[in-house]
């Protein structure tokens, strides 16, 4: 029986004519025909999807779109005064109105911004660099360094932020340099204590043994291996503590502890509306509208790019 079998399959020549392929006309098995997505790309892909998220990114462009060009194109300094145009309401020549100096407050309003968003992000960088650095040291290190980190924070953490404005002011003068410092000096701690948890979870992974048992050091770790592991929830912090660092800076203007004329600010605009309210309401509205505006645009992208980093949402 097994000669038959073995005679009809010599017989029997199969040969490739007399199969028909189905369904693979035009499809290569060598070709990769959906490109690979990197990390940050598939994170790009779904921050994009979210049209909250989204719609903030485009408020924060026409935002700073608006703030650098919008003097050029109203043709105003913020700086001249004409008493014969003080306190006019929104017209076609003063977009904004005028203030009780008759300046231009469209102008003045973009030229606050610059300010208030320059402040907001330098306070912010130097949030992340002390925070993630310290808290990344203290993570890694743990032992003595993680004790001094740690109750530094605290010590920290404890002062009177208005108090320490205050002194800083007295000492350095109301400038944009003070106002970051003094913003700065303490909104690293809770930076720090969030780095810190994530690398304590981190740094027992295989990988990171692997590179301290290869005689990698604490430097190379931190950089290469612990930071881009957290730099998803660093980003949202980030991206959080923006608008919070305006808010402080308008606050801190608008009870007289900000920049100091003739420079000016959302939050010295808004001290400045607010004494006219009664008479010019448009003082107190347009920079005050600025400021929502921008914080509502920070939070929206925020809360986007919460969801685009976390693994658990990620299809």
């Amino acid at each position: 029986m097994e000669n038959i079998k073995n005679s009809i399959a010599n017989d029997i020549a199969l040969t490739e004519d007399m199969f028909e392929r189905v369904g693979t006309k035009g499809l290569s098995g060598d070709k990769i025909e959906k490109p690979s997505l990197t990390y940050w790309k598939d994170v790009w892909r779904r921050f994009k999807g979210n049209k909250m998220a989204l719609f903030g990114l485009i408020l924060i462009i026409l935002v700073v779109f608006t703030i650098y060009i919008g003097p050029t194109l109203s043709g105003k300094d913020f700086k001249y005064i004409n008493t014969d145009y003080k306190g006019l309401k929104p017209n076609a020549e003063y977009w904004f109105g005028t203030d009780d100096l008759g300046r231009d407050i469209f102008t003045r309003v973009c030229v606050g911004g610059r300010i208030s968003i320059q402040m907001g992000l330098w306070c912010t960088f130097v949030m992340f660099i002390i925070g993630s650095s310290l808290g990344a040291l203290a993570g890694l290190k743990g032992g003595m360094a993680d004790d001094i980190i740690m109750r530094l924070s605290e010590f920290i953490g404890n002062l009177p932020y208005l108090i320490i404005v205050v002194l800083l002011s007295l000492v350095m003068g109301r400038s944009t340099f003070s106002l970051i410092f003094a913003m700065s000096i303490t909104s690293w701690v809770g930076t720090t204590r969030m780095v810190r948890g994530q690398i304590l979870q981190i740094k027992e992974q295989d990988y990171v043994q692997a590179a301290r048992a290869l005689g990698a050091g604490t430097k190379r770790i931190i950089l290469k291996h612990l930071l881009p592991n957290v730099l998803g929830i660093i980003m949202v912090s980030v991206t959080m503590s923006v608008p919070g660092f305006i808010f402080g800076e308008a606050f801190l203007s608008y009870i007289g502890l900000g920049v100091r004329a003739p420079d000016t600010s959302w939050g010295a605009l808004a001290s400045a509306g607010q004494q006219r309210l009664m008479f010019a309401p448009h003082e107190l509205f347009f920079p005050c509208l600025m400021i929502v505006v921008t914080i509502f645009a920070f939070h929206l992208i925020g809360d986007g790019l919460s969801d685009a980093l976390d693994p658990k949402l990620r299809d």
